[in-house]
Order: C-alpha cells, then sequence, then structure tokens
C-alpha cells in the first residue's frame, strides 16, 4: 500500500515543521503553497518528499498535490491538523474495504468543555449526513478521487461537494480515532461567533449563495 499526504498551506511556518516532522518515512508528503509570505516552503522544502506552488485556493492546491502523487491512497491534511500515530494501519483496512473515500473523526487540542461539545457535534453531524470537511483529514482511493474529477474549483465548500460526489460511489470509512486539530480559529474569532458564522455559511450554500461570495465573510 502507498500513502500521500497532501498539505496545502498559505503561511504555515509555525506549523508545517512539526507536522512534517510527526509524519513516517513510509508516506509521501506533499506541500502545495499557495503564496506564502513567511517561512513556509523553506521549512517544507527541508522536510517533505515534494513542495509545489500554485494558485492560492485550497482545492486548486489540493488538485495539484493529487496530480504528482504516487500513492495508492491520497490523503488530504490541513498544516495544523495531525494524524494519529497508527493512522497508517487504519488505511491499511480502509484498503481492503469496499468503501471508496472516507475521513478521521476530530477533536480540537483545547481542554475546553466547549471545545468538547464542538467537536461531538461535529462528528454526529459528519456521521449522519456522509460529509466530511476538512479539518477531518480526509482520505479517497486514487480511483474514486479520478472518477469524480477531483476537488470542484470552487473557492469555498469544496469539501461537501466532493463529499456529494464521492457518496455516490460509497459511504465513508469513519476512524473513530481522531485527528487532531488546532482552535486557533474558534479562539481567534470566538468560539460561539465562529459556530454561527459555519452554520451560517452552510445554510446559505444550501440556499444557492455562490462561493465566491461566501469567501468574503469566512476570510474576515
Amino acid at each position: 500500500m502507498s500513502i500521500s499526504i497532501i498539505i496545502p498551506v498559505l503561511n504555515e511556518s509555525d506549523h508545517i515543521g512539526e507536522l512534517l516532522s510527526c509524519l513516517p518515512g513510509s508516506v509521501e508528503t506533499i506541500v502545495v503553497d499557495g503564496g506564502s509570505t513567511d517561512s513556509t516552503v523553506e521549512i517544507a522544502t527541508s522536510r517533505a518528499d515534494q513542495v509545489l506552488t500554485s494558485e492560492i485556493g485550497r482545492a486548486t492546491q489540493m488538485n495539484a498535490g493529487a496530480a504528482v502523487a504516487r500513492g495508492e491512497i491520497l490523503l488530504f491534511l490541513h498544516a495544523d491538523t495531525s494524524l494519529p500515530k497508527n493512522f497508517v494501519h487504519h488505511l491499511q483496512l480502509f484498503r481492503l474495504s469496499s468503501q471508496a473515500w472516507g475521513r478521521f473523526d476530530v477533536r480540537i487540542d483545547s481542554n475546553n468543555l466547549m471545545f468538547r461539545i464542538i467537536e461531538t457535534m461535529m462528528n454526529f453531524r459528519s456521521r449522519m449526513t456522509g460529509i466530511c470537511t476538512g479539518d477531518q483529514g480526509m482520505f479517497i482511493k486514487r480511483s474514486a478521487f479520478k472518477e469524480v474529477g477531483g476537488f470542484p474549483q470552487i473557492a469555498l465548500m469544496e469539501d461537501i461537494e466532493i463529499s456529494k460526489q464521492l457518496k455516490k460511489i460509497s459511504r465513508p470509512f469513519c476512524i473513530h480515532e481522531p485527528a487532531v486539530t488546532s482552535a486557533r480559529r474558534w479562539l481567534d474569532a470566538g468560539k460561539l461567533q465562529t459556530i454561527f458564522l459555519m452554520w451560517q455559511l452552510r445554510f446559505q450554500y444550501f440556499l444557492g449563495v455562490s462561493p465566491e461570495r461566501l469567501i468574503r465573510q469566512y476570510d474576515k
């Protein structure tokens, strides 16, 4: 089994080195930079198997990484998210399954009780809907990724859209051992404010508001 981990980045010098140091040498690591102005590229170049540059945009960056990846399984990972230590074992079980894609449960790296509630809601929603978000460490068999045409080239909600397409092939393979993601967005913008914003964005997207308009709210 071969695994390629694709990490889209933009000004992630505080996280990318630690993440790459924790990944085993048995997996291929591909960092795709969207125009960082800090030392992200320099740090990644010394530790990743490949470092690419592309136009900014998570979907664009992840597709660029997938285009050069050699792995049978493509795992898309945020720079501020770490995988469980035995993730390769879990992906071996996934490879032997009939399912085409999947994700990890998520845990937020804070001891605040509110985050236990947030992550429980995130995992429950994902399990009920079959929709995966980027901070859950989405993984896809190469054949399925090609079948759906990769991530749609939209400014936001690319993870939701590809989940919808992949669900037509199979339900997701859900790994209960969590990937641990940073609490920084909730801490910077406020926990309740961030929850409200994300639900508001998803509701607007459901109503047909374009990702180009939504990302202006997301990036504020």
